[in-house]
């Protein structure tokens, strides 16, 4: 009886204490509330997981790459990033559009430099999605994925 507990308890001890490590994988991110994807983020970030992009990533889905670090996330031949000025939810503003400039700024202070400096290029945030697709602008921006990721 003990011979055949030894494996089990061994492999009992093995599930819980070795790292849960999973890669998030963003196909189709249109982005949502700030506040949500920033726990995300961090809850990714102090997981040391990684983030494959490989696909949209849109509006505040953005914001893994200025709170993941950027070693940890990369981009496939099929990912696409776009950017625009924060708002408030049209819910609570009878559908019209109504930028948030410390919403928009809050955005900026998070993502890195190569992306404020794609930003720049392409004249800041605007109410409208402004997007990189995959090639070498978006690899300014970040990595590409090894091949294995595809």
């Amino acid at each position: 009886m003990r011979l055949l507990l030894l494996p089990l308890l061994t492999s009992l001890v093995v599930l819980f204490v070795a790292p849960a490590h999973a890669d998030l994988r963003i196909t189709r991110d249109h982005g949502g509330y700030v506040e949500e994807y920033k726990a995300k983020y961090e809850r990714i970030r102090e997981r040391k997981e990684r983030v494959i992009i490989d696909g949209i990533c849109n509006s505040a889905c953005t914001l893994v790459l200025g709170i993941v670090p950027l070693n940890k996330v990369c981009v496939t031949p099929r990912a696409s990033l776009g950017f625009h000025q924060a708002y408030y939810d049209k819910s609570f503003t009878f559908g019209m559009k109504v930028i948030s400039q410390e919403g928009t700024s809050d955005l900026m202070s998070y993502y890195p430099a190569t992306v404020k400096s794609w930003l720049a290029r392409n004249g800041g945030l605007t109410p409208e999605m402004k997007k990189v697709k995959n090639g070498m602008e978006l690899w300014k921006i970040i990595d590409p994925c090894p091949e294995e990721f595809f």
